[in-house]
């Protein structure tokens, strides 16, 4: 399953290595591609394994809000 989460609060470079590492730690992430401008994290996983609050939580955990659009 494949999600994009809009991230607010991402500046730089780090901001997206922070957001990267924290969602790729998570069992059942494949892939996680993450950008800055704009704010958003591109997650492939395997919904069996984690959850879209699970990926909520990592990123609020790195110190950043995140906004799923659960209407997508």
């Amino acid at each position: 399953m494949e999600q994009t989460i809009s991230v607010e609060g991402m500046t730089c470079d780090h901001c997206e290595k922070s957001v990267k590492d924290a969602l790729q730690e998570l069992p059942g992430v494949n892939n996680v591609e993450v950008t800055s401008n704009p704010g958003k994290a591109v997650v492939d996983f395997d919904n069996a394994k984690v959850t879209l609050a699970d990926l909520e939580k990592a990123i609020a955990e790195a110190g950043y809000t995140p906004m799923i659009d659960t209407n997508m």
